[in-house]
């Protein structure tokens, strides 16, 4: 029920939604849930290797934002039919180090994974929070 209130392909702030609660709402309809806790991450490079090893990619990842893309999409694409996919980036860094214009970037990674799955009508949904 709870995803029926959110756009099937959109990048959005987590607000109101709890991790638990969307958990629970991409299994109910089937779809993968990716859960990154960014706690401790305090650089880029810092960011993409906790999304690397929180959503298993293949050791060979690039560890960029071209990479990223890559794992996100056409790597998924590839394995088959795809149900859906719910994404949480929690406590993402803002600092000097992670500042706007790099969380900017990495989020267009998610807003564009969210447009190629638009196109194949396979909803991806991508939640964020700041630390």
């Amino acid at each position: 029920m709870l995803l029926q209130t959110v756009r099937p392909n959109i990048v959005q702030a987590i607000r109101a939604y709890r991790v638990d609660d969307l958990m629970s709402a991409a299994n109910d309809v089937g779809q993968h849930f990716l859960y990154a806790n960014l706690t401790a991450a305090q650089s880029k490079q810092d960011v993409l290797d906790m999304i690397a090893e929180a959503f298993l990619f293949p050791l060979h990842f690039g560890k960029n934002l071209d990479a990223l893309y890559d794992c996100m999409t056409d790597l998924v694409h590839k394995s088959g039919s795809q149900p859906g996919f719910v994404v949480v980036l929690e406590q993402l860094p803002d600092n000097p180090r992670f500042d706007r214009e790099v969380r900017e970037q990495l989020l267009d990674v998610f807003r564009d994974a969210a447009d190629f799955w638009a196109e194949r009508k396979i909803p991806f949904r991508c939640f964020y929070s700041f630390q």
